[in-house]
């Protein structure tokens, strides 16, 4: 039976990208025999903030799904310091359950990787020809994003956040956005730790 990894994300962005994006990994790594099982969407402040809702999220996940073997959640850090929040969440996640866990925090916003990576998105979904990639992209936040988008376009995370993913160069994003060279790193142990 094929082995899954079952992601924890908090939004519309996450729901759709995150799916892409580590299929994408899949693909690269060449670990065919692990599948993404369908995102388990959660409220961020509750799971982060209100002690025992992540715990039970994560034991009311793994309840109905079969072949789970890893859960990558992966939230956005906004204004928390992803240094002191990850490592908690990480501690709690592996208190609930022996299965190995990633937990990832994009610095600030998910869109901030694909800022890290917007010259490879010129043409995509609005993104203007000429967009260049900012100073610092992990700083900024979606305003940014939909500022080079050509006039009468806007961000919707439901049909561009997964268009992005899928055309954004890695390489350029890891280069980028510390956040997401940590995400293809972690991502790339959890897919190693489902297969053993």
């Amino acid at each position: 039976m094929a082995k899954k990894i079952l992601p924890f994300i908090e939004g519309q962005s996450e729901e759709g990208a995150i799916p892409v994006l580590l299929r994408r990994f899949i693909s690269r790594i060449g670990a065919y025999d692990v599948q993404i099982d369908k995102p388990w969407r959660v409220k961020r402040d509750q799971i982060v903030y209100k002690v025992g809702v992540l715990e039970n999220k994560l034991r009311e996940a793994l309840i109905d799904r079969d072949n789970v073997s890893g859960v990558l959640l992966i939230l956005d850090a906004d204004e928390d310091c992803p240094k002191q929040l990850g490592p908690n969440l990480l501690k709690r996640c592996n208190k609930e359950t022996h299965l190995p866990v990633s937990v990832i925090l994009a610095k600030k916003k998910l869109e901030c990787w694909f800022l890290g990576a917007k010259e490879s998105l010129r043409g995509v979904r609005g993104i203007k020809a000429n967009a260049v990639i900012p100073d610092n992209p992990e700083s900024l936040g979606i305003g940014r994003l939909e500022n080079n988008l050509e006039a009468g376009s806007y961000y919707h995370k439901v049909d561009d956040a997964p268009a992005f993913a899928a055309r954004m160069d890695i390489d350029k994003a890891a280069k980028n956005c510390p956040s997401f060279k940590r995400f293809i790193r972690e991502t790339e142990r959890l897919i190693e730790a489902c297969q053993e």
